[in-house]
Formats: structure tokens, sequence, C-alpha cells
């Protein structure tokens, strides 16, 4: 077993033949990654129920056990999504801003790999792929990190995918997975300084926590989402059972899908009734305030309901007396990563989207739009909730850096 640091380093390797690759080189290996996962999926079928059967054995919710699942269909979608990066414009050499000085130098930012992604995710063998797929992409060389939960799933994927690497011209070291799942690799990977240029944690509060608290490489943090929805005073109460419903129900284990639903007091008796009826038919457990309770028929909150990522079928529900009153609860209770407002009042959703501190902010959409492959990005590698170069869905030219080149003809500096 390679140790955490022979793997960054044989990474490290790798990555100069990725950034030197043509674009036509690093789609050929896209192309032949998405060929082994269209062919290959008895052997990644059978290593998925591995990992089924032990999280279902240990009591894993069915949320969880839904997001660590893998289908034909599932691989057939993860391999379009390889695909569908093929298409994009690669950033690469991308002129940023360029300039001429007045002492006739010429300047050019241009975009660049950052060299070695490292990526620490929970649960999700599909952000196997989209990573190994974003990175190399990019021109980028990946460690990945999984779970313990779906580490036969992502042995068998990432076995896969450095053949149809390797098979292609690059070096199969080009997309390496960490074997040991134990928190002592994660400290490892983030103290791996000199061999990995980026470390981007995927997952939970506590994940990340404690990614960033021991790294020595750069972060992003990504992930956490306490997502709201805001039904506003002029709302039209059709759209917005719509979108909540939409918010909360399409897909309850991701992290953009809405958390915590604020209504306007002006329209809760109206509005309330309908999420109590209809978020009840699919399994929503509603927890709320007083008035929540009296009109939805929601269980009583506690102070850790306005905080708690569920990612699961439960929402908080509160009624507030103001537009200012829903900032006011987004801005101590939310994770910078999505808000949104159902408002038909122009003046509304300007202070909304003037005052909500978050990546995203959707006027009148569910929160689910939050996602790189929705945003034309293609697979994303995670939804950025920091302040950094990188924020929201991270497609292909987050995962770039730039450098400087400057031309001249024999200027020295006086």
């Amino acid at each position: 077993m390679h140790t955490v640091l022979e793997v960054c380093a044989a990474a490290k390797r790798a990555a100069p033949a990725v950034a030197r690759a043509t674009t036509a080189e690093r789609n050929a290996a896209l192309e032949a990654m998405a060929g082994a996962l269209d062919a290959g999926h008895e052997p990644v079928l059978e290593a998925n129920r591995r990992d089924l059967d032990a999280a279902e054995a240990s009591g894993t919710s069915a949320a969880l056990l839904d997001r660590l699942a893998l289908t034909p269909d599932r691989l057939h979608a993860i391999a379009a999504a390889l695909r569908d990066l093929i298409a994009l414009h690669d950033p690469l050499g991308e002129v940023v801003r360029g300039f001429t000085l007045p002492n006739g130098l010429d300047v050019r930012q241009v975009r660049v790999p950052l060299g070695v992604i490292a990526m620490v995710y929970e649960g999700r063998p599909n952000v196997t792929v989209d990573a190994a797929g974003l990175a190399l992409r990019s021109g980028n060389a990946c460690v990945l990190r999984g779970s313990s939960s779906a580490h036969a799933s992502n042995t068998a994927l990432v076995g896969l995918l450095r053949g149809a690497v390797e098979a292609s011209g690059l070096p199969a070291d080009a997309v390496c997975l960490i074997p040991d799942t134990s928190r002592e690799s994660v400290k490892e990977l983030g103290r791996a300084r000199g061999l990995v240029d980026l470390l981007i944690p995927r997952g939970g509060a506590g994940l990340i926590a404690a990614v960033v608290a021991d790294a020595q490489v750069p972060v992003i943090e990504t992930g956490v989402g306490n997502c709201h929805v805001y039904v506003d005073s002029s709302a039209d109460l059709g759209m917005a059972m719509d979108i909540v419903f939409n918010a909360k129900v399409q897909r309850p284990s991701v992290c953009n899908a809405a958390e915590t639903l604020l209504v306007h007091r002006d329209v809760a008796e109206a509005f309330l009734p309908l999420v109590g009826d209809e978020l009840g038919a699919a399994g929503v457990v509603l927890v709320g305030d007083a008035a929540a309770q009296s009109l939805a028929g929601a269980q009583r909150a506690t102070d850790a309901d306005w905080d708690a990522e569920y990612l699961d079928l439960r929402l908080a529900v509160r009624v507030v007396d103001s537009l200012d009153a829903a900032l006011d609860h987004i801005a101590a209770h939310g994770t910078l990563h999505t808000e949104a407002i159902v408002t038909s009042d122009r003046a509304a959703a300007r202070r909304f989207t003037a005052r909500v501190d978050a990546a995203v902010v959707m006027v009148n959409a569910s929160t689910r739009f939050t996602d790189g492959g929705e945003f034309g990005f293609g697979a994303e590698i995670g939804i950025s909730t920091q302040k950094l170069h990188a924020r929201g869905p991270m497609g292909l030219a987050e995962l770039t850096t730039t450098k400087y080149v400057v031309e001249g003809d024999g200027q020295v500096r006086e």
C-alpha cells in the first residue's frame, strides 16, 4: 500500500505531462475514460453493491444510501458528463487581460493549470469521476481521497480511469486514489506542502472543519448548505409552492437542497397549510416556530434546527414579519451557499440580492439550480462557499491559476 506522500509524489511527477498535453490529447483521455465507464459497468456495480451492503448493515440513512448508490443509468450519466467536458471551452492559454506599458513591454495574464489538485470527499462515488475529469480537462493531475463507505466503488472506478488515461498516452498517475481512508490520511494530505497545490474538501461541516484546521496547503471550502427559501408577501403562492417542493424534495441529500423555509407573516395563513399538505404527503417532516406548528402541523423546532443541514426529508419553517427579518435570519444561520426569494416585487428582489451574502442568490427559482452542470460548466468539482478566487460552482476556469507573460525588446529598468 502506498503512503499518502508517495501517492501525492506520483501525481506531482505526472502533472507536467498533463499540463503540456494539447486540448485534443486531454479530450482523448476524457473520451477514453467515458468509454471505460460505459464498457466496465459490472465490476463497478459489484463493488458498489459491497459498499451499499456494508452501509445498510451499519444503519446508514436512506438519503445517504442514495448518495452512495450507483446504477447503470447513473454510470451512463457520469460518462456523459465527461463527454460534456470535451465540448467546453478550454481555459488554458486564455488571456485574462493584456496591456502595453509606457516603456513598450507587452504584458499578458494567461490561464495555466494549478498542478496537483487533491479532493477529500464523502460517500458519493460520482465525485471520483467528476473530479478526475475536471482536473484532467483543466490540465491538472488529481489525488482523490474518498470515504471508507465508498472505498470499493472508488477503487473500481479509479482502476478504470487510470487504465483509460494510460491507454490514451497520458500518465496513469494523473489520476491517483489514496487507499488509506483513516482520518490520519486526511491530515497527511493537508500537510503535503510542495506536492499538493490545492486541497478541496467536499462533504459535511465536520469534514470541512477538520481539513481547514489541519491544512498547510491552500484549501477551498465547499459544500455545506443550510439553504433558505424566503416567500415574500408579494409572492405568487403557486409558484412558491412549486419552488419549495422542488428545492426540498427533488433530491434532499445534496448541498443545494433547501433546509429552511421563511414565510412572510402576511401570506403565512394562506401558504403554510399548503406546505403542510404537499410536503407532508411527500414524507417531509416539518419543524418550526409556533406559527408553523399551528398552520402547517410542524413539530416544535429547537435552536439547533435553524442551523441544521439535514440532507434528508426534513425542513425547518419560520414565519417572519418582514424582508429585513428574513435577511437577518439568513445572516445569522446561512452557510454562504445558496439563498432564494420568491417575490413579485422587483424592489424586494433587488434588496434581497444586494443584502444576502452567499455564493448564489436565486430570485423565483429553486436552490437546486446551484450546480455546475446546470450553469453550463459541465461536471463541477464542488460549490465554493468561501471568497477567494473561486466562489459558487467550480468548473474548469476555477481549477486554473494565472501567470504573467511579459515580452520586450531589450528594456531594462532605470
